[in-house]
């Protein structure tokens, strides 16, 4: 053992995220109930988590209501018909909602001004070659008086040289955060190692922050989250029993027992869980699997081992497989 403790990691200055309702909302089409809402969010109040990102900006257009659920435009309305006249100064929470570049999100109309709305940040989502559009959509809410984050999607299939480009261009914007965003979990220790230390490199001097993303396919979402944290992440981001699209994000209730800071409060987590998500189990299917973990292996979008699992085969491991090699 060496005299430093590096994951000793009491900071006050490390922001927890809850991203159960947004990431979560890819299973189901933003499809949750009030009061599963509801649920999270008073748990997130009740655990002294800083952020929660309680759904999308996006596009009625791209995605109609008939289909998907409120969570997926997060009109002001729909807010707050669930947390009510929420602010910051009451509960200690900040909400705030992703808007993805690409056409998805109606960002110069569908988001208005931070002054008359209970979301206090918008997370501006893209892949690297949609960068100069997240530029636009970071002043633009910037602008509106929203703290913004940029979150780099699937970076694990970006070039180095798109890496370097996109992040030259981020630190030039208004974003306070800049996201490494594992969206296939894909990553292993070493290269979140380099992904970190490049990101830091990148916006040093600019005040800004990094944060991680980290999903499960490889079952190293937890793992990374950590090491990220060791490295001087500050931002990171977790769901309550991991509840998200395919195998699913860090778990919060593994990064809260991690982290040595006594503000956050571990029962009503605990409590969402057995009470709220627990029961989804029924309805979705999410969580560690083999098809997620090949997919991982592979460096692929989830999405064909979701539509297995939904399959008549959903364990049929090699037939996966087989069609996951062939497809390469």
């Amino acid at each position: 053992m060496t005299e430093k403790a590096p994951w000793i990691t009491y900071r006050p200055e490390l922001r927890v995220l809850d991203c159960t309702i947004r990431d979560g909302g890819l299973i189901n089409d933003s499809n949750f109930t009030d009061a599963e809402v509801k649920a999270v969010y008073e748990a997130c109040c009740k655990a002294g988590i800083d952020y929660m990102e309680i759904g999308y900006k996006n596009s009625p257009e791209a995605f109609p209501k008939e289909k998907y659920g409120p969570w997926r435009h997060c009109h002001e309305e729909d807010l707050r018909r669930v947390v009510g006249d929420h602010s910051f100064e009451k509960t200690g929470l900040k909400l705030c909602a992703m808007a993805d570049a690409g056409g998805k999100s109606d960002w110069k109309t569908q988001i208005g001004p931070a002054q008359d709305s209970v979301l206090d940040m918008i997370r501006v989502a893209c892949y690297v070659h949609q960068i100069s559009e997240a530029k636009d959509m970071i002043e633009h809410c910037h602008g509106l008086g929203y703290e913004t984050t940029l979150n780099i999607m699937a970076i694990s299939g970006a070039s180095e040289a798109e890496i370097s480009q996109a992040l030259e261009i981020g630190a030039e914007t208004s974003a306070d955060v800049v996201v490494v965003v594992d969206s296939f979990g894909n990553l292993y220790r070493e290269q979140v190692d380099y992904l970190i230390k490049k990101y830091m490199k990148a916006v040093e001097g600019t005040g800004k922050e990094v944060g991680m993303h980290a999903h499960n396919n490889l079952q190293l979402a937890f793992a990374n989250t950590i090491e990220a944290i060791i490295l001087g992440s500050n931002r990171v981001d977790a769901t309550m029993m991991g509840l998200g699209r395919g195998a699913g994000n860090c778990p919060m209730e593994l990064l809260l027992g991690f982290l040595r800071n006594p503000k956050f409060k571990l029962r009503p987590v605990l409590e969402c869980i057995q009470n709220t998500i627990l029961p989804m189990r029924e309805r979705y299917d999410w969580g560690s699997s083999i098809p997620y973990n090949i997919t991982g292996q592979m460096n692929l979008h989830p999405r064909s081992a979701m539509a297995w699992r939904s399959s008549e085969t959903p364990e049929d491991y090699i037939g996966f497989y087989d069609q996951a090699v062939a497809d390469i």
